[in-house]
């Protein structure tokens, strides 16, 4: 793992290369943020945001979405893989908003994890970009990058973001979260990473490994 010295200069570094860095999927309310992240889950938020600028012009709260039922909510986000469980998980999640919270999305991430379809990165996606709490959510990207750069030093997604939260400044948390993101689609990338055009490259545990061999 990079010194504490070393992290600061990444984040500097990080934060000059995407000023602009926010949320790329299209929401606005808090049910909206939900439903798009869920429908995320091995799906390209390009294709999210196609399916629920549509979806969201007629059904864009629990009992909306009830109302639509199961077999034609499908229908619209049949493009977004793993469509059926979604569904299913989307349909039980409205129904529990609309009866245990009065149709309100919970702003925690306790509360947010019990609901169907939820798991700890969509809570804290939800708590972060709806409810401006701070939160690292820890997606394929942010696992791979972090762990390249040597933000974190972890095998785990889970251990990961508890990595990233003790290096990390906490009022930094959310958005570093969308710079890593957006470094891991633009150069840090899975199988080819653009390593000559990395601005960390110099600090980079990855890049350091690899001119060494």
């Amino acid at each position: 793992m990079l010194k504490k010295k070393d992290i600061k200069q990444v984040l500097e570094l990080l934060g000059k290369e995407y000023p602009d860095a926010g949320p790329a999927l299209h929401f606005t309310t808090s049910f909206e943020l939900l439903i798009a992240t869920i429908l995320s889950a091995q799906c390209t938020d390009v294709r999210v945001n196609i399916v629920t600028d549509k979806l969201f012009v007629d059904y864009n709260t629990p009992e909306a979405i009830l109302e639509l039922g199961q077999p034609k909510l499908l229908d619209y986000i049949k493009t977004c893989g793993l469509a059926n469980s979604k569904s299913k998980n989307i349909i039980a999640t409205c129904s529990i908003l609309i009866n245990e919270y009065e149709g309100q999305v919970p702003d925690t991430i306790e509360e947010l994890m019990k609901l169907p379809g939820v798991g700890r990165k969509t809570a804290n996606v939800v708590v972060s970009n709806a409810f401006g709490q701070n939160a690292i959510a820890v997606d394929t990207h942010v696992f791979r990058v972090s762990n390249r750069i040597g933000l974190a030093e972890s095998k785990d997604v889970l251990n990961t973001e508890m990595d990233l939260m003790k290096n990390i400044p906490e009022e930094d948390w959310s958005v570093a979260h969308h710079w890593l993101i957006l470094h891991g689609r633009k150069v840090c990338k899975a199988r080819k990473p653009l390593c000559e055009d990395c601005v960390v490259k110099g600090l980079c545990l990855y890049y350091k490994e690899l001119i060494c061999d």
